[in-house]
């Protein structure tokens, strides 16, 4: 059944849908660290390595494209900080170095797969009154932190929580190649009573707003500041919020800080169904001021524990999302690895073709110049001569290639690497592709693209140990031999993603369902080891 599924969806892709796919959208997920509940689930770094790398493995070839990597927990962090404690998930003793840095690991895993690493801060919950880290800061910071029942919190109605919170940011930003700093918790608690005016309220968090976009901006005026305020902005005219909602409950002046340019991007918590959703994601859309609005879907209310909702009330949360021009972020990654009630092998489909961050040009700065050359020797794609004319750091550049020239590179089903800081790509042994790249600077900005003139006419790159030939309907697989450890056949495209998979015990399969263009074959062990058995394309004769 969900074979034929699969199918269905991808048949429907094929009609022409999957052509409408955008080529700009925020794909993200909230990767979680407190307590471990996401990552890290060992104390031993070399596993937390490995298992880091699995989960981005996963991400990538769901078509993630942005980390929300949870990096200050609650006063406690996960990278050697002059300021706070590490946390206990990384080696199970508050305040015990793992021996290697575990943010800068993850930026240059996401980096690596061509994916953003944003920096989660939870800002006002400082955790337990007499944990590592609340214990920490009062000792530091005694007339910063309230307790409420259990819990301390920052107080936002002291001008020194925003300047510390804004230390807090410029340290992770100066010592990392972060893409973005994610503002958790940025408001009131809701169980604080709240004894000013709503409007000094909103003031007082915006002030912590303020402090922390100066921090980040003056040093690197490319790195994403976004916060993931309440689902509900506010009480629309004909649907209420229940008293539950970033303006009013908690002084969360989220759309202000849009209109503002205090954000470049909101990630809205919108754990919600049907009519408590779809009217407040127009609402966020209609003030966004044209930064991006990327919905939180509580996906981890598929869980029969949590909420058992249905896939379909995800599925159409992401289908209204897409329309409006919106992105989506899971909450949360463990709830997505584990594909809970299929919401993986959804996103496969629904993510079929890969995206690129939408690009900062509330910035105003100038998108790079094209690559001068681009050559081809052997399979190795080579190219050189772009500009940056943005003051970023450096740049990077995305790869397409196509069966037609010159390459459509507006198309994303001819993008097949992206984000790549060298200049080299290593391509299939693939006869009549034609290549085209780009340069893409620190505020996502891309260059006109270099096309390869001629492209790959070689006809001795048709080599049987590397393509495997396909008639476009029917896919021959190769002999299995019984040494290989092999249980199943999983298709892949260039950039990754995963399009089908089935076990490894027939002859041929069906490929009719995909669109045209070039695969990747790997085999797959139930040990999870995977080999790639070789490349196939899939061109058909048009009437």
């Amino acid at each position: 059944m969900k074979r034929l599924y699969f199918l269905l969806i991808t048949a429907l892709l094929c009609t022409g849908a999957l052509a409408q796919l955008p080529k700009h959208e925020v794909r993200a997920v909230w990767l979680t660290t407190i307590g471990g509940i996401d990552w890290p689930t060992s104390h031993q770094a070399a596993t937390q390595k490995k298992e880091l790398q699995q989960i981005l493995d996963q991400l990538k070839s769901a078509g993630i494209n942005t980390v929300l990597l949870q990096t200050r927990v609650r006063g406690t962090v996960i990278y050697p900080s002059d300021m706070e404690p590490w946390d206990a998930c990384i080696t199970g003793t508050p305040g015990r170095a793992p021996g290697y840095d575990p943010l800068q690991f993850a930026i240059d895993e996401c980096h690596r797969r061509g994916m953003e690493l944003h920096a989660w801060v939870v800002t006002i919950p400082v955790g337990k009154w007499n944990k590592a880290g609340c214990a920490a800061l009062r000792k530091k910071q005694p007339k910063l932190i309230r307790k409420i029942g259990e819990d301390g919190f920052m107080n936002p109605e002291m001008p020194q929580t925003a300047d510390y919170l804004a230390k807090i940011c410029s340290e992770i930003t100066s010592r990392y190649d972060v893409d973005g700093i994610h503002l958790d918790y940025i408001r009131y608690p809701e169980t604080w009573r709240i004894k000013v005016p709503r409007e000094q309220g909103r003031k007082n968090i915006t002030r912590i707003v303020e402090a922390i976009n100066y921090a980040v901006k003056r040093q690197k005026p490319w790195v994403k500041l976004s916060c993931s305020p309440i689902g509900k902005y506010d009480d629309l005219l004909r649907y209420r919020s229940g008293g539950w909602n970033a303006r009013t409950a908690v002084c969360q002046d989220a759309q202000a800080w849009m209109r503002r340019g205090l954000m470049d991007a909101i990630y809205p918590m919108m754990y919600f169904r049907n009519n408590q959703f779809f009217p407040f994601a127009i609402d966020w859309q209609e003030h966004s001021y044209g930064r991006m609005v990327v919905p939180g879907l509580g996906i981890y209310f598929l869980d029969p524990h949590e909420g058992n909702w249905t896939l379909a009330d995800v599925q159409r949360q992401m289908n209204v999302a897409r329309s409006l021009g919106q992105g989506h972020c899971y909450f949360r990654s463990r709830f997505f690895t584990n594909n809970t009630k299929g919401i993986l092998d959804f996103a496969h489909s629904f993510d079929a073709t890969p995206a690129l961050i939408p690009p900062m040009t509330w910035a105003g700065k100038q998108p790079p110049s094209a690559p001068a050359t681009l050559t081809l020797d052997g399979q190795t794609l080579s190219w050189s001569g772009a500009k940056d004319n943005s003051g970023g750091p450096y740049l990077l550049y995305n790869i397409y290639a196509s069966r037609e020239h010159p390459v459509d590179t507006e198309d994303p089903r001819n993008l097949v690497a992206m984000r790549m800081a060298s200049t080299a790509l290593s391509v299939p042994k693939t006869p009549k592709m034609h290549y085209a790249v780009t340069a893409v600077d620190r505020y996502g900005q891309e260059s006109r693209p270099c096309q390869l003139q001629g492209g790959n006419e070689d006809w001795r790159f048709w080599l049987t140990d590397d393509i495997i030939r396909s008639d476009g309907k029917t896919l021959t697989l190769p002999y299995k031999p019984s040494v290989l450890d092999a249980d199943f056949i999983i298709i892949e495209t260039l950039l990754g993603q995963r399009v089908d998979a089935c076990l490894y015990n027939v002859k041929t399969l069906d490929v009719s369902p995909l669109p045209e263009g070039m695969y990747v074959l790997r085999s797959l062990s139930k040990k999870g080891r995977s080999h790639r058995i070789g490349f196939f394309s899939i061109k058909r004769q048009h009437r």
